[in-house]
């Protein structure tokens, strides 16, 4: 990523900005070497970056706690290479809806470690041959069961684990013929990459989860995916059409009927979320705080209590950056602040969101007791 920014560049004449010897800076780009926050930080600086090698140091930091990333794997490819037995698939379904319902409040290692118990429960029950349908019900809700679990070890900074689990999803997708499950495969791929930085990787896998879904909801997140990169590029044009096309699609799926807490059921609620992370990039500071208005109030309970804390994290942190741009840097810091304590958290996604708050904030407020107090919190959940 630090090579891709640097560009033509050279790296004495980078060195002159950040105060780093040349070595050192080869090392950090070829990735022998993991930055210190303050040096990511001072090289997103000169680069340019809007928080991007902020994030990227906190989640190589937390990367490091991935000790096993093939242990779902392994449990998979046991259940791929056993004959089902008599499985209550009926009580599997039950169970496996009901965790994706759990994944946007629960504690992500607890509910990882419950859905990993259940993967060890289903190896345990395939023991006869069955029927090849039951067989076929059988991966499909292993496959969700996966997908689930990919997405809560990427939550927990553990991108390793997470990456191996979305692969073995799609193969159970694949072998399933579930597409919808492919679909989401690539979903997870967009979304590793965007948190990443990767935005090219990004418009690649949505556009190839469009291909491989088209006639399911997660072709309204792939799309949302879409537009977030292509704001991120600076692709105007291209954003433009990107959410034309989501939300000419929206009213297919308004799905008033379903159960839309379950993570894999696209609600119709979600889109203003896309929509505020686009105009945020563009600038579009009046939208942007319009659009992250409406998801908090979308998820914020009678009782205000919060219904989706990721959401609303990410739109307070929205909120933050128009105050900022705005001057008004005591506002930013404290909505900045609240984004950062809810107890539900997808590490890449908040970190990639509350990096480009920092960058404002350091560019904007340099040097201000509020500023460092947000970096200290900051580093502190990395």
């Amino acid at each position: 990523m630090l090579r891709r920014m640097r560009g033509e560049r050279s790296l004495r004449d980078l060195q002159k900005q950040v105060h780093l010897s040349p070595s050192h800076l080869s090392r950090l780009e070829s990735g022998h070497r993991v930055p210190h926050e303050d040096d990511a930080r001072a090289l997103d600086i000169a680069l340019g970056g809007r928080g991007e090698l902020i994030a990227a140091a906190l989640m190589d930091r937390a990367a490091k706690k991935d000790t096993n990333p093939w242990q779902t794997v392994e449990l998979l490819q046991r259940i791929q290479r056993s004959d089902a037995g008599t499985v209550a698939l009926e009580q599997l379904d039950r169970q496996v809806y009901d965790m994706c319902c759990r994944y946007v409040s629960d504690d992500a290692a607890t509910l990882r470690s419950e859905a990993q118990g259940l993967l060890r429960d289903v190896g345990q029950l395939l023991r006869h041959p069955v029927g090849l349908q039951t067989h076929q019900e059988l991966l499909v809700q292993t496959g969700w069961l996966a997908l689930l679990i990919g997405c809560l070890e990427y939550d927990l900074g553990l991108s390793g684990a997470a990456e191996n689990t979305r692969v073995a999803a799609r193969t159970l997708g694949n072998e399933a013929g579930a597409s919808e499950i492919v679909g989401w495969s690539h979903e997870m791929a967009a979304w590793f990459a965007l948190t990443s930085n990767r935005y090219a990787e990004v418009v690649s896998s949505a556009r190839d989860g469009q291909r491989a879904a088209p006639n399911h909801s997660v072709a309204l997140q792939l799309i949302g995916q879409e537009a977030k990169a292509l704001a991120r590029l600076g692709l105007v044009a291209e954003l433009r059409d990107a959410l034309d096309r989501g939300r000419a699609l929206l009213s297919t799926y308004a799905n008033t009927s379903e159960n839309t807490s379950h993570h894999f059921i696209i609600d119709v609620a979600k889109w203003p979320f896309y929509s505020m992370d686009a105009c945020r990039l563009a600038g579009d500071d009046d939208m942007a705080a319009e659009y992250a208005q409406l998801v908090i109030d979308n998820h914020t309970r009678p009782d205000s209590s919060i219904a989706s804390p990721m959401r609303v994290s990410e739109a307070q942190l929205t909120l933050a950056t128009v105050a900022a741009r705005r001057g008004e840097l005591q506002a930013a810091v404290h909505k900045g602040m609240s984004a950062l304590t809810a107890e539900r958290k997808s590490l890449p996604s908040l970190l990639l969101v509350a990096g480009e708050l920092e960058a404002e904030l350091h560019s904007r407020f340099p040097g201000e007791p509020e500023t460092a107090e947000f970096s200290e919190a900051l580093r502190a959940i990395g």
